[in-house]
């Protein structure tokens, strides 16, 4: 028999589930608020840079960007597959689905790797190590830093997802969760949703502009 989920702090599970909850999307806020400012500061130098900006957007592998992309919204679709077993207290299907969608986040994480051995190779770097003699324009090595910036900070969210995903999923597949109980299938769900939803708004501010 599968000890009581409830923490001792709370009334009922109700409760624990709603202040769960709120913490999340109170996390979920302030990545939201992380993200922005990158945006933010990327569409400034754009604008202060536009000709050499404009030109290293149009050096990158849009193709590796565009796969990566159908990726992270597949993972998305297992994601919620894997949620809506857990809702019906099948958690092997759950622990299955979150381990596809680990598979595709393993998926993602290789095209970025042979995307930044591309850059590296074409001195597409930032700053000073910057050597890429395709693009001479001013701005395009603060293009590339950002661009490190940003998509190497998504990448580590995407890193963080799949731990959470992993941890959540072998308990479900465990059994640790219920129909009534399901609440970090959940929490794991929304975050991973939230990286999916941080790459829609990188892959056309970048790749596509």
């Amino acid at each position: 028999m599968l000890a009581s989920p409830l923490a001792h702090h709370f009334e009922s599970l109700d409760k624990q589930a709603h202040a769960a909850r709120l913490a999340m999307w109170i996390f979920l806020a302030t990545e939201v608020l992380l993200f922005t400012a990158l945006f933010a500061a990327y569409s400034v130098y754009r604008f202060l840079y536009p000709e050499g900006f404009a030109q290293s957007s149009r050096a990158i592998e849009t193709w590796l960007g565009f796969v990566n992309t159908v990726v992270l919204i597949t993972s998305s679709f297992t994601v919620a597959t894997g949620f809506h077993h857990a809702t019906r207290g099948d958690g092997r299907k759950t622990g299955l689905f979150f381990g596809l969608s680990v598979l595709l986040a393993l998926v993602f994480l290789g095209f970025k790797a042979v995307e930044y051995g591309h850059h590296f190779h074409e001195g597409q770097l930032p700053g000073k190590y910057y050597t890429f003699e395709g693009v001479t324009a001013p701005g395009a090595s603060l293009f590339f830093a950002l661009y490190f910036l940003i998509t190497g900070l998504h990448a580590l969210h995407v890193v963080i997802g799949m731990t959470v995903l992993i941890v959540v999923g072998l308990r479900a597949f465990r059994g640790r969760y219920t129909a009534e109980y399901n609440v970090p299938v959940e929490l794991a769900g929304l975050y991973w949703h939230l990286v999916d939803l941080i790459w829609i708004f990188v892959f056309p501010l970048i790749y596509l502009v």
